[in-house]
């Protein structure tokens, strides 16, 4: 069953959330065949308007206000703070505190880990942020600018042309979580504080903008946890080495310039509640399709992957987690269900091994892109790799019960 409009507390007008279109927090009526795209428009003093093919319709005020700790959309347990960036845009961090943790978010943890949402994506996924926090850690999740709880009026979803860019939103992070903020590799650093361990956790391009960030701050991460990380452009590097030079002449030419899409829908049908799947979440923060895709992105993604190839010589524990197989055709198909549809997992499995001198690429039979929405016995098997991998890499090793690795938890996004 969908949420209604008045639970998922998005759109105020109940009509829109007639039918299947009704999908989910936010209630965006963007079928899967659609073409028109939402984006949001303007802030009113009842809160933000989105305007799209049917018209302008009111939202409740979804951003709240900088410098506190506010309820999140995710329900009991999770709360988001506003960081504000030097630039401008702002970001979001989101926390998890178990219900017997003391309040403020504030209890003894054997370590910290940090989530890193891929493109054209937010964190929802509960469940992940559970496991780690079963597993004795503090979790905290990061909504890039211009992604997901951080987009404000005008901005263009996704936007950057350079993927160090985030490295503010990390730094704002890593202050919030209370911990001391690296600086980079040549840099003089100012007073640290002796902090918990911290694992990083990135997803697609997150997991791409992660390992470098890694790589320009030496040791102020304690491991790196990459699920299904964007390393290598889908036609191989010799594909990205003969387009990157195009691709960076119009980014200089056209930043905003929009790329042809070559989403097909087929992730979306493949997880997506309201098309059988097992998640739900904010379309207006998570297009069935993706975003438009700017050159302007793409030539930072092209950079940040020359550089993996040339070696990134991490000095920390490394886990790559892969699909065993990848489904790159534009029709749908039941074996979308059982791979990666975004990446070729061959290519990326052979760059990671570009990052450094302990990685270690798990291969996960029958995962989707995003790993840990994957069906449920194949969530099992990936929590199953991340304790055994844990239990030999980590300075803390998670002891997490078989309930949460046979992924019965319940789904509250």
């Amino acid at each position: 069953m969908l949420p209604s409009c008045q639970r998922s507390a998005a759109i105020t007008s109940p009509a829109l959330c007639a039918g299947r279109a009704a999908l989910g927090p936010g209630c965006v009526d963007r079928r899967l065949g659609g073409t028109g795209a939402w984006t949001v428009a303007a802030r009113t003093p009842s809160g933000l308007r989105t305007r799209g093919p049917k018209g302008t319709f009111a939202l409740q005020e979804l951003n709240p206000p900088p410098g506190a700790w506010q309820p999140d959309i995710l329900g009991e347990g999770f709360e988001q703070l506003t960081l504000d960036l030097p630039d401008g845009a702002p970001a979001t961090l989101v926390r998890y505190s178990p219900p017997d943790a003391p309040p403020g978010g504030e209890h003894a943890a054997a370590g910290d880990v940090l989530y890193v949402h891929g493109w054209s994506d937010y964190f929802f996924q509960t469940e992940l942020a559970r496991y780690w926090a079963q597993a004795g850690m503090r979790f905290f999740a990061l909504d890039l600018h211009n992604y997901g709880r951080s987009l404000r009026p005008g901005q263009s979803p996704g936007f950057t042309t350079d993927l160090t860019e985030y490295d503010a939103d990390i730094a704002a992070a890593l202050a919030a979580m209370g911990r001391p903020v690296p600086a980079a590799a040549g840099q003089p650093s100012g007073p640290a504080t002796p902090a918990r361990p911290l694992i990083l956790l990135g997803h697609s391009t997150g997991g791409l903008t992660l390992s470098l960030w890694a790589s320009r701050h030496p040791g102020a991460a304690s491991a790196l946890v990459l699920n299904s990380p964007w390393l290598e452009f889908q036609a191989t590097e010799l594909g990205r080495r003969i387009i990157s030079p195009l691709i960076g002449r119009e980014a200089q030419r056209r930043p905003l310039a929009q790329l042809p899409s070559v989403d097909a829908g087929n992730y979306a049908r493949a997880v997506f509640s309201a098309f059988g799947g097992e998640w739900t979440y904010n379309l207006m923060w998570r297009p069935l399709r993706g975003f438009p895709g700017t050159v302007a992105f793409l030539n930072a993604v092209f950079r940040a992957q020359a550089v993996v190839a040339q070696g990134l010589r991490l000095d920390l524990p490394v886990l790559v987690l892969l699909s065993d197989k990848s489904y790159l055709q534009p029709r749908w198909s039941a074996d979308a269900e059982k791979a990666d549809v975004a990446l070729d997992v061959d290519v990326v499995a052979r760059r990671a091994l570009s990052l450094g001198t302990c990685v270690t690429v798990a291969r996960v039979p029958d995962a989707l892109h995003d790993v840990f929405l994957s069906a449920k016995p194949v969530r099992r098997r990936a929590y199953a790799v991340v304790d055994q991998w844990a239990r030999g890499y980590l300075p803390a090793a998670p002891e997490v019960s078989p309930k949460l690795r046979a992924g019965s938890q319940p789904i509250s996004s």
